[in-house]
């Protein structure tokens, strides 16, 4: 138990949850924008993973980490236009597009990197985000340990997070997102064009999922791998239902999954030659359903999420 406590009044454990929630929170935004505006988003995994690995190239090719983040955005505009093009033009099954787009960006972000980075061995790495270090409140013992030495990714994904919250519940734009997401015949009434709202919201929460990928190769880590995005993407979806479609509660269940994960590993230190490792790392992804059973009863779904619209057909 006292191992437990240790763990618990780490200034690493907490600063260790904040980094592993970045990614978390921009792709959850993401998948939220989304939904918001009535379509499913399963493209995540694969957006992601071609972040990740565009963001990278452009940085090992000499550009600065900010413009690596900017072409890893503009790659998930192009995915999300290619979704939008299939789910809200020709009006496609949501499911079958976004796992298309998944299976193709995961495939061709790897096809990419071995045609482009035709190394063997250990990929070749770069120099990544550094911590800020904020005058004053990084020194601050215990608190400024555990908060205040994160890289400015994670600043930027909480800035999202608080943005994002403000714009759906206090402008006349975010209810246009959200009466589209409702129901769009109401919104067209209103003088709203459902299919620029939906083309909108689905590019630009694309834009946020592949800069979810960007930071685990700009910030997190170094290099690329294709397999390091693990299942982000999906957990994503579920932290949508279990925020109920909110940017706060997105945000406060990513920050719970990443301290879930966090402290599994530290587990492991402790308690890794009495049991084996593998139940410590599905410890984060038990916890996240027994969370999203629970908070998903009372979540409420925006009525035309996955329903196509069509101008004029009720």
């Amino acid at each position: 138990m006292s191992d437990i406590l240790d763990i618990l009044a780490s200034a690493g454990l907490w600063a260790a949850v904040l980094r592993i929630a970045t990614p978390l929170i921009f792709a959850t935004l993401g998948a939220l924008l989304c939904e918001r505006a009535g379509v499913l988003n399963l493209g995540i995994e694969g957006i992601m993973t071609f972040g990740a690995m565009i963001g990278w190239f452009a940085v090992w090719n000499g550009a600065d980490l900010w413009t690596g983040l900017f072409v890893a955005a503009l790659s998930g505009m192009v995915f999300g236009a290619l979704h939008a093009a299939l789910t809200v033009t020709l009006g496609l099954s949501q499911h079958v597009s976004g796992l298309g787009v998944t299976l193709f960006a995961s495939s061709f972000s790897y096809y990419l990197f071995r045609l482009l980075v035709p190394v063997e061995g250990t990929p070749p790495k770069i120099a990544p985000f550094q911590p800020l270090h904020i005058p004053a409140l990084s020194d601050l013992p215990f608190f400024g340990q555990a908060v205040f030495t994160q890289t400015a990714p994670t600043w930027l994904a909480i800035a999202l997070a608080l943005a994002l919250a403000f714009t759906l519940f206090r402008t006349p734009f975010g209810l246009a997102i959200r009466m589209t997401g409702e129901n769009p015949h109401a919104a067209e009434a209103q003088g709203i064009n459902p299919m620029v709202i939906r083309y909108g919201a689905v590019i630009a929460g694309s834009a946020l999922m592949a800069m979810g990928g960007a930071f685990l190769t700009l910030s997190a880590f170094d290099s690329f791998i294709p397999t390091m995005v693990q299942g982000r993407g999906w957990i994503c979806i579920a932290l949508v239902v279990f925020a109920s479609w909110r940017p706060g509660r997105a945000l406060a269940g990513a920050l719970l999954f990443a301290f879930f994960d966090a402290f599994q590993l530290r587990l492991q230190t402790v308690m890794g030659g009495a049991l084996p490792y593998q139940l410590f790392l599905m410890v984060p992804f038990v916890l996240s359903i027994l969370a999203l059973a629970v908070m998903a009863r009372r979540a409420r779904v925006p009525q035309a999420l996955m329903q196509p619209y069509r101008r004029g057909e009720r």
